[in-house]
């Protein structure tokens, strides 16, 4: 099982696409597996930078693509999460305060620096340190580009992680979600709740209206299809987890089973187990964000996948 890898050369270079004015999305193709969208608030003074990318080539090529738009520094970069396609860039901006939620600074520490991982293809990271947040919040806090204002928010509840943050730029209704949408691709919860992720999605994210979405990965968007069809994905989990736990199924022998439908098409299919693993635990009573043993989850994901590596082209 899972998804044939596709050369990295048919998914194509990295795209900037302004969203509003001085507001930029930065799309890396294909959006799977440590393979992130980035963006940044352009200001007289300063950039802010909405997360960093997993190597050294990749946050080289954004900030030289933020060079081409603009001379002025980064002064900010937001972290929306810890995950190291998001932060592993971080050390690439010298010059720029590191800002995130105070969970994300821990478990990016609690993670290490960048570094051969067995089960991923091996990506190449580069020459990257580890540079974790170091202005970090609680609740929420806004940034200034000029006279446009953004709000980072802490989304309230484990979701993707346990402690993902939205930017929010209410003047233009523009929202960058980070991995809360993966548009075109398989959610992951693994390190988040998947219950959490639906009342973030239900409760956060669709009740701000917003006109443009960047997520994590994927392209951008201005209708909620998405955002439904991410909700859609995500109440299948939580089926076919309480269908598999009441067989006596592992999560791995209930993915093996479990026939995805219209969400095979998605990347990264073999999320599907790590999301299982979540829900189990869910299930048995374990807390939005609880520590469970994510080795094994991985492990259980690579078996799905055929005993191969997870395809990473980062």
């Amino acid at each position: 099982m899972g998804r044939a890898p596709a050369s990295a050369a048919s998914a194509g270079p990295p795209q900037v696409r302004e969203v509003s004015a001085g507001i930029y999305a930065y799309i890396q193709p294909d959006g799977t597996w440590w393979i992130n969208n980035t963006g940044f608030l352009v200001g007289p003074q300063a950039v802010i930078s909405i997360d960093s990318c997993s190597t050294q080539r990749r946050t080289r090529a954004y900030i030289d693509a933020i060079a081409a738009v603009t001379p002025v520094p980064v002064r900010t970069v937001l972290n929306t999460h810890h995950h190291g396609d998001h932060t592993f860039g971080n050390c690439m901006f010298p010059g720029a305060a590191i800002v995130a939620h105070e969970r994300a600074r821990a478990e990016a520490i609690a993670f290490g620096p960048p570094r051969a991982l067995p089960f991923w293809d091996g990506p190449d990271w580069g020459e990257l340190s580890l540079d974790p947040p170091f202005v970090t919040f609680t609740d929420q806090i806004a940034v200034h580009a000029g006279d446009l204002r953004a709000q980072v928010r802490y989304v309230g509840t484990p979701a993707h992680t346990t402690n993902d943050s939205i930017v929010w730029i209410p003047e233009r209704s523009v929202l960058f979600c980070g991995d809360l949408i993966f548009n075109g691709g398989t959610p992951f919860l693994l390190m988040g709740s998947v219950r959490g992720a639906i009342e973030v999605l239900e409760n956060v994210v669709r009740p701000l209206g917003a006109q443009t979405i960047v997520p994590g990965h994927g392209p951008v968007f201005t209708e909620p299809g998405p955002i439904d069809a991410t909700l859609d994905y995500l109440r299948f989990v939580q089926d076919a987890a309480a269908r598999g736990r009441a067989a006596g199924l592992s999560p791995l022998q209930a993915a093996r089973e479990t026939d995805l439908g219209r969400f095979a098409g998605w990347a990264d299919r073999e999320r599907i187990v790590g999301n299982l693993h979540r829900a189990y635990a869910e299930l048995g009573g374990a807390a939005p964000g609880a520590a469970i043993d994510i080795l094994a989850a991985l492990a259980d994901m690579v078996a799905y996948n055929g005993g191969r590596p997870l395809t990473c082209r980062a």
